[in-house]
């Protein structure tokens, strides 16, 4: 392969350092870690800002992923490819569970729906391919958010229900917690009487997607809580289609 250069595998650690962990790091954490001088490492990290690839918050000083970084990632994968290698994982998670299954991707901040299967019954079903969700008040928005290395507090979070998040600090808990357990529940907070659970779709580590059942709250949790087996099948399906995009 030839020599590497050496100050672009300085800037990939850095980015991988940033992706992982607290998702903000000042220059001593950073410096510590790569075992860089200070000085060296401001010069990098000047760099990634100007090309947008790193975004340093004003008020604490540290250094987070830019947003360049997501429009990057979304080119990764074409969303037909996609689409496409999720369907039969996709109608087996609704066989299994019973349920309406969604894939979206996020899109200018919000879930873009490219496949919606829906429930395995009679009832009357409305296609919702191509539709736009607020990402905050869904489980598949907040997959995508929480692979997001940068939300906007300046932008509102409108309320579609009595209990939609609002607050882009009771929005970053919740996506702490969604990077913890590897999935997520909106509990009514799209639309009342409504729950949704999801989980990540991942190109070799790199999140692309996000894969979920919607349906009626007395079908989908227990004492107010998600069933843990409709979890277990969303992720399995999630986990599918991850390795078989690895391939």
């Amino acid at each position: 392969m030839g020599e590497t250069i050496q100050s672009v595998e300085r800037a990939a650690a850095i980015l991988r350092l940033l992706a992982s962990g607290s998702r903000q790091l000042g220059v001593a954490e950073l410096a510590t870690a790569m075992g860089l001088p200070k000085g060296t490492l401001h010069g990098i990290l000047r760099t990634l800002v100007h090309v947008g690839f790193v975004e340093q918050d004003r008020a604490s000083g540290k250094y987070r992923l830019g947003a360049t970084l997501l429009a990057l990632g979304g080119s990764y994968l074409d969303l037909n490819e996609l689409r496409a290698r999720s369907l039969n994982w996709a109608d087996g998670l609704a066989g299994r569970s019973r349920e309406s299954v969604w894939i979206g991707t996020l899109h200018e901040g919000q879930v873009l729906v490219i496949h919606h299967g829906f429930r395995p019954d009679d009832s009357m079903q409305v296609l919702q391919v191509g539709a736009h969700l607020p990402a905050h008040a869904t489980a598949l928005g907040k997959v995508l958010l929480a692979a997001d290395p940068y939300i906007d507090p300046a932008r509102p979070l409108a309320a579609c229900t009595p209990r939609t998040l609002t607050e882009v600090a009771a929005l970053e808990v919740e996506l702490d917690l969604v990077r913890t357990q590897g999935w997520a529940c909106d509990l009514e907070e799209l639309e009342e009487g409504e729950v949704s659970i999801a989980a990540p779709i991942k190109d070799h580590g790199v999140v692309v997607g996000a894969i979920g059942i919607r349906g009626a709250i007395e079908r989908l949790t227990e004492d107010g809580e998600p069933q843990m087996v409709l979890v277990s099948y969303v992720r399995d399906a999630a986990r599918a289609i991850s390795r078989d995009l690895a391939r």
